[in-house]
Order: structure tokens, then C-alpha cells, then sequence
């Protein structure tokens, strides 16, 4: 089974996890749409937006298939 990483990109979280898009967008990640962000690391957007890697990935993980 897949898991999502720090090192994941944003666009294959969008891939592994049919929720991601919900769950970033709760961490106020908006810009996952963005072309720049499908090339940024999970890890890249966390730290431009605050938020707790740790409990992110925990969250997008929960979900993956």
C-alpha cells in the first residue's frame, strides 16, 4: 500500500487520497490547484502555510487507498 510522505508531491496526494483536496484545503492550503504546487513536496507546502507536518500527513494518510 502507497503512503503519503513528506517528500510526496501535492499532486500525487491528490492521487493516493480521494480526500486530500478536503483535507488541505482545511489546513488552509487553498493553492493545491495551483501548477506550481503539483510540483511541491508535502513537506514545501506545509512549511509556506504553518501548519504541523507530523498531524497533516497523519490526516492525508487516513485516507489512502
Amino acid at each position: 500500500m502507497a503512503k503519503i510522505t513528506k517528500d510526496t508531491l501535492i499532486a500525487e496526494c491528490l492521487q493516493l487520497n480521494p480526500n486530500a483536496a478536503e483535507i488541505l484545503l482545511g489546513a488552509g492550503m487553498h493553492c493545491f490547484g495551483c501548477a506550481l504546487a503539483h510540483g511541491e513536496t508535502v513537506e514545501q507546502a506545509v512549511a509556506a502555510h504553518g501548519e504541523d507536518l507530523e498531524q497533516l500527513l497523519a490526516k492525508l494518510n487516513e485516507g489512502v487507498e
